[in-house]
C-alpha cells in the first residue's frame, strides 16, 4: 500500500494497492468478522453478514435507494463526508428483486471496498486547500455502474480496487485456491484450467455453489487468481 501521483488530476494522490494486499486484507477482515460473529469461519458469506460488515464501515446503509437520476445502470453509490464514515446506497431495484441476489451481494461487497479503502482518499481531498481539486470536492462520492461492478481498467483505480475487493471478500483467495486446486489436481491439472473445457466449467460451478456468486463473478475471480486461462501454459496455481 502506498500513495502515488493521481494522473487523472481528480485527487491530490491516488492509493496504490497490489492485488495480493487486497487479498490479504480481505482474508483478515472476513476471518476476524466471522469468528467474532459466529465463532467459526464458514462460507458462503451470508447476505446478512455482508450487510452487517457494510454497516460497520459506513455511517448509514440505504438498501432501498432510488438511484434512477444517476442513470439506468447505476446500482450502488458511496458518499464521503468530512470527519465521518461514508454513506452507502444500494439501488432498490436490486434489493426488491429476488432473482438478483447475487448481483446485490456483489454490489454490497463493491461498496464495502469503497468504504474500507477510500475514506482516506477523500480525507485528503477534504483537507486540501480550497483552490485545489475543486472537481473532486464537488463530487465526494463513487458511482458504481453495472458494467464496472467486478472491476474495470486500472486507470479508473477507485473502481478497479473496489471491484477486486468485491471478489476477494466474497471468494477469499486462499480458500478458492485450495478448493479449486484440489478439484483440478483430481483431474490431472496442476496449473490453470483452460476456459471452455470441462474442468474450467466444473471449477466455475464449484465456486458459484461454494461462495454464492454468479457465473460471471466466479469466472472473473478464477482468472484473477490464475486458476483459469485462455490457453494452456506453465503451472501458475500458487503464483
Amino acid at each position: 500500500m502506498g500513495w502515488l501521483v493521481d494522473k487523472s488530476g481528480r485527487f491530490p494522490q491516488r492509493l496504490y494497492l497490489r492485488p495480493a494486499e487486497i487479498d490479504r486484507d480481505c482474508e483478515r477482515l472476513v476471518t476476524a468478522f466471522l469468528q467474532e460473529r459466529h465463532g467459526e469461519v464458514r462460507f458462503p458469506l451470508s447476505t446478512d453478514d455482508l450487510t452487517v460488515l457494510v454497516e460497520r464501515y459506513s455511517s448509514s446503509l440505504d438498501q432501498y435507494a432510488d438511484l434512477s437520476d444517476e442513470g439506468d445502470d447505476v446500482e450502488g453509490m458511496t458518499c464521503f463526508l468530512p470527519d465521518q464514515l461514508p454513506q452507502v446506497l444500494i439501488s432498490v431495484q436490486l434489493t426488491e428483486q429476488a432473482n438478483r441476489q447475487n448481483r446485490l451481494r456483489t454490489t454490497l461487497a463493491h461498496e464495502l471496498g469503497h468504504a474500507f479503502y477510500h475514506r482516506a482518499v477523500f480525507d485528503h481531498v477534504f483537507a486540501a486547500p480550497p483552490h485545489m481539486f475543486e472537481a473532486a470536492r464537488a463530487e465526494p462520492r463513487t458511482v458504481c455502474k453495472r458494467d464496472s461492478m467486478m472491476g474495470t481498467t486500472e486507470f479508473d483505480w477507485l473502481e478497479w480496487q473496489a471491484g477486486y475487493f468485491s471478489g476477494a471478500i466474497l471468494m477469499p483467495a486462499q480458500r478458492v485456491r485450495r478448493s479449486v486446486g484440489d478439484l483440478l489436481r483430481d483431474q490431472g491439472i496442476h496449473g490453470a484450467a483452460v476456459i471452455g473445457t470441462v474442468p474450467a466449467a466444473e471449477a466455475e460451478r464449484h465456486v458459484m455453489a461454494s461462495f454464492q456468486v454468479s457465473a460471471e463473478a466466479a469466472r472473473v475471480r478464477l482468472r484473477k487468481l490464475s486458476l483459469l486461462a485462455d490457453s494452456a501454459g506453465p503451472p501458475t496455481l500458487f503464483g
